[in-house]
């Protein structure tokens, strides 16, 4: 999929992996041309295929986004919903909004993994022998 460019895929790929240097949460980016379906719902339902809700303290972040339909939703699993304050995901969005509208789709999905990063790093810091449960990678879907 060519959304990105390769420079823009490393500097997501990059973003993810630098804020979870500092926590034991997962932030994943999933990416597709349309939805066909409510846009949390359609999240909710890449948050499972991805595995996202099978981290060990259930603190996995998905960025989902459908480029072609100007949709996108974020889903933090139950452990950090219940910490993060409640207009949290809300203001992110607001965030990655400003940055979609000025045509920087990899700068507003870089701003949200930044943001993101910070709530995880302030519930769930790195502890020794955190490992990376998940890939840092964008996963990228066929939008069936």
């Amino acid at each position: 999929m060519s959304i990105f460019s390769e420079e823009e895929q490393k500097q997501i790929s990059s973003a993810v992996a630098s804020a979870e240097r500092f926590t034991s949460g997962e932030i994943r980016i999933c990416v597709e041309k349309t939805c066909s379906e409510d846009v949390l719902d359609r999240a909710a339902n890449y948050f499972k295929k991805l595995g996202m809700d099978k981290t060990v303290q259930r603190n996995g972040v998905l960025i989902y986004i459908a480029t072609e339909d100007h949709r996108f939703a974020i889903i933090g699993d139950a452990g950090i919903n219940k910490l993060v304050p409640d207009n949290f995901w809300d203001s992110t969005k607001d965030v990655m909004l400003s940055y979609f509208k000025n045509g920087d789709l990899a700068g507003g999905i870089t701003a949200g993994i930044r943001l993101a990063g910070q709530q995880l790093q302030t519930y769930f810091p790195y502890q020794d022998g955190d490992l990376n449960e998940l890939s840092d990678d964008i996963s990228f879907m066929d939008g069936k």
